[in-house]
């Protein structure tokens, strides 16, 4: 069963972008939206559900002498050029 939901004021740009792309595909706007929606909620249910752990290993793996060393190694990329953001 499906359920109606209504889209209200849409800017004209979207409005207007998705009455073309309807037109090119020779379809009815709604169900190019439909079609969007479906497409956005497939894509988040996989970004949901992946899973990070390709760096697990390394995690917590450093004893404090380690991450200092490290931590000296990077302390010059905290130093802002202001030469560059001119």
């Amino acid at each position: 069963m499906s359920t109606p939901i209504t889209i209200e004021a849409i800017d004209d740009e979207s409005a207007a972008w998705i009455s073309e792309q309807a037109k090119r595909r020779g379809i009815a706007p709604e169900s190019l939206v439909l079609e969007m929606i479906h497409k956005s909620i497939e894509a988040e249910r996989h970004r949901s559900e992946a899973v990070f752990d390709d760096l697990d290993a390394l995690a917590g793996t450093w004893n404090e002498e380690e991450a200092a060393e490290f931590l000296d190694a990077v302390r010059d990329f905290e130093q802002v050029d202001e030469r560059l953001w001119q």
